[in-house]
């Protein structure tokens, strides 16, 4: 089995006397790129705050690759690469001179790992160039050559595509990918882009209230559910719509132009359209509405909004 690069055990964080943190604990593996959501105040900056070891934990502990982020501090953030929202950047430099002053502070970053992480961002042809020129998702595959310089085990990014355009945000996205893929890091991602987080992780932890809700995969968290989206397509969804709520008055069926739609179970579809068709409502098609990760995310968590 493989070992996990980050293991969060029975963390909790009290703050003036209330726990921010409850009793957290997950695991992240080589080479997945793990999304971690919350609504606003649910503790997931704290959570990542205490990962890097920017503030201490109440109970529990965080381990990097073995190292105890409290015991052997040197030890963990030495395998951790990380990026808040925008890098900063000397802009009167080039890409490659800001490298090489943040390597000088690394120890052993040879001058061939400088160039490996440039060609690996895709950075090659504009990094003697200076940083002023940079578009932002250039600033922002810049920002990931520094955060990989020292070789981590883990890339911490939060909102990695704050800004960008759509073309910007999949090229980042594919970045990513590319990096958990090719170097084998564990990459946690912190979004408000839930379309994003949905096409960029391969599994997702979803924490409210400082409690851990669960992890999942993508798939498993969207599709596990054993009901289904299905929806209707009728010629009169007025009628169509009263006749269903009385026949079945605990359902919620809602109306989308000429469309009836409602969770149901699998066995419970044609039992729907024989009350339609037997009242004369003609049904023209039947579809199943796959549950995107903000619809997902959105009812576990009561509505809140994410952050």
């Amino acid at each position: 089995m493989t070992t996990p690069v980050v293991s969060i055990k029975n963390v909790s964080k009290v703050i003036k006397g209330k726990k921010i943190i409850d009793n957290l604990s997950f695991e992240i593996y080589p080479g997945e790129v793990f999304g971690f959501l919350g609504p606003n105040g649910a503790g997931k900056t704290t959570t990542i705050r205490m990962i890097v070891g920017l503030i201490s934990m109440t109970e529990g502990e965080v381990l990097i690759k073995g190292n105890n982020v409290a015991k052997n501090f040197e030890g963990a953030i030495s395998e951790i690469g990380a990026i808040v929202e925008n890098p900063e950047m000397y802009k009167f430099l080039t890409g490659y001179q800001n490298l090489i002053h943040y390597a000088r502070m690394v120890n052993s970053v040879p001058k061939e790992r400088i160039d490996e992480v440039v060609k690996l961002v895709g950075l090659t042809e504009r990094i003697h160039e200076k940083v002023k020129t940079y578009s932002l998702g250039m600033r922002q595959r810049l920002g990931l050559a520094q955060a990989l310089l020292h070789s981590p085990s883990v890339l911490i990014l939060d909102e990695p595509t704050n800004g960008l355009d759509p073309a910007g945000i999949r090229e980042i996205r594919d970045y990513i990918r590319k990096l958990a893929r090719e170097e084998g890091l564990a990459v946690i991602v912190s979004s408000h882009l839930l379309s994003e987080m949905e096409l960029m992780c391969d599994r997702i932890g979803i924490i409210q209230n400082g409690k851990l809700i669960g992890v999942q995969t993508v798939n498993d968290f969207i599709n596990g559910q054993q009901e289904l989206m299905i929806r209707f397509l009728v010629d009169q969804s007025k009628r169509a719509l009263e006749i269903l709520k009385e026949k079945w008055p605990a359902y919620t069926f809602g109306v989308n132009g000429d469309f009836i739609e409602v969770s149901l179970e699998k066995n419970e579809i044609p039992q729907v359209n024989k009350a339609l068709v037997t009242n004369d409502i003609n049904v023209f098609a039947i579809s199943q509405t796959a549950k995107s990760l903000e619809d997902k995310f959105l009812e576990v968590t009561g509505g809140e909004q994410i952050v």
